[in-house]
């Protein structure tokens, strides 16, 4: 008897029916002979209509009273799964994220997991039933509060149970079948991964991909854990998340590394340009401290060659859009210490971000990307690379427009266009 975690997104319990057919889906992993815990998001958009409804109530509502709410979402999910798999004539039992063991820091919004100490979860298996666990929360370690751990954060959750589990495998469903090249609903001719390795998947989640959220695919290479992301919708084969391309997938189907794995976006960041910066020692590491120093995570960095009259130079970083009236704001205050002339913020922009594992041993792929750009009219604003990613930053009018152009460039089309979004109104 195997030890299998499923994941099932807001899409995947959406209303009463979903919820019944997800209930059959794991009744019939447990009548295959597998223990079965499950992991759970709120139904639909419930958790965007709590944000409504606190923001309604009070323009800035307390962190930690704002966990509370939200985590209402995921109570429900579990508690009306576990209703329908009683219903189908299995026990189940369901359990918030505390009562299961998932224990954080204090951060309220976006708590990391500290521990998971699934000795409730044990016992409920040990006497047959299926588990149902709230994901998204957990409890802090340090203040008893209840804590949620960031959008998407029921991704983490699954891992994080089935790494302190033992189990074989971490199926995660959602509304599409798989890892895709590019986004769907941007790219209908992207072509279904069979597999892509933890550090892949890890430059696709870092640069906007949104079907696996980063820390759960940091959590599983760090215990080695197969991640399985499948359509709950369907029963296609899906996308196996592993440490390397090995030949064959866990089903036994032949697979090639590719050069390119795929082309993500993001929508969400916005550009910071520190304007006639003088050029001496110490100058950068200012600038970045202040915006360090308000919680900020910065992306992409470019400082232009100073010019040889002026002793100034420019820098420009990019950081998250809803960040950055706060970098704005950190910078100001530090203006007449560092001596710079200006600031310029711009949300209009987006990035495009190319990954591949097998670029590292192929040359020519960024002047292919940058020459297919061109072509396709767009221009480049910034450039950031690592190994296996090279990501540009363009006008956000223009990211659909990229996203196109490097897939085709790259011969990611799958000729049968194979890409279907089940679910899931983006919200």
């Amino acid at each position: 008897m195997g030890l299998v975690v499923q994941k099932y997104g807001g899409s995947s319990v959406a209303d009463a029916e979903s919820v019944k057919r997800v209930a059959k889906r794991i009744v019939e992993t447990r009548q295959a002979g597998n223990d079965v815990v499950v992991v759970v998001s709120a139904m639909g958009d419930t958790t965007d209509d709590l944000i409504d409804l606190a923001k309604q109530v009070s323009p800035v509502p307390p962190a930690r009273e704002l966990d509370m709410l939200l985590t209402a979402g995921e109570r429900i999910s579990m508690a009306v799964l576990a209703m329908a798999i009683a219903n189908l004539g299995h026990e189940a039992r369901s359990f918030t994220g505390s009562q299961a063991g998932v224990i954080t820091d204090s951060e309220h919004g976006k708590a990391r997991i500290i521990d998971v100490t699934p000795g409730r979860i044990s016992s409920a298996l040990a006497d047959g039933a299926i588990a149902i666990v709230a994901g998204f929360q957990g409890v802090s370690q340090s203040t008893k509060d209840i804590t949620t751990l960031g959008r998407g954060g029921s991704d983490t959750t699954a891992v994080a149970l089935a790494a302190a589990l033992g189990a074989d495998v971490c199926e995660i469903y959602t509304d599409v079948d798989g890892v895709f090249s590019a986004d769907p609903r941007i790219v209908p001719a992207a072509r279904r991964l069979p597999v892509i390795t933890y550090e892949e998947m890890l430059e696709m989640a870092a640069s906007g991909a949104k079907v696996l959220h980063l820390r759960c695919v940091e959590y599983a290479r760090r215990f080695n854990l197969p991640i399985h992301v499948r359509s709950s919708f369907s029963h296609r084969t899906g996308t196996w998340v592993t440490a390397d391309y090995t030949g064959n997938d866990p089903e036994g189907n032949p697979v090639e590394q590719p050069i390119i794995a795929g082309v993500a976006h993001d929508r969400s960041e916005a550009k910071v340009t520190v304007v006639g910066v003088p050029d001496k020692p110490g100058q950068a590491a200012a600038i970045f401290s202040a915006v360090a120093g308000s919680g900020i995570n910065i992306d992409m960095i470019v400082q232009n060659v100073s010019g040889a009259a002026t002793g100034r130079t420019d820098i420009s970083f990019t950081a998250p859009r809803t960040d950055g009236a706060k970098a704005v704001q950190a910078l100001e205050k530090i203006q007449g210490e560092i001596g710079f002339e200006s600031l310029r913020y711009d949300d209009q922009v987006g990035k495009i971000s190319l990954v591949g594992a097998g670029m590292r041993s192929h040359p020519g792929v960024s002047a292919k990307l940058f020459g297919c750009l061109a072509e396709a009219g767009v221009n480049i604003e910034m450039i950031s690379t690592s190994e296996i990613r090279i990501s540009v930053v363009v006008r956000e009018d223009d990211v659909n427009t990229a996203v196109t152009a490097a897939h085709t460039a790259f011969d990611l089309d799958d000729p049968e266009g194979g890409a279907v979004v089940y679910g899931g109104t983006g919200r």
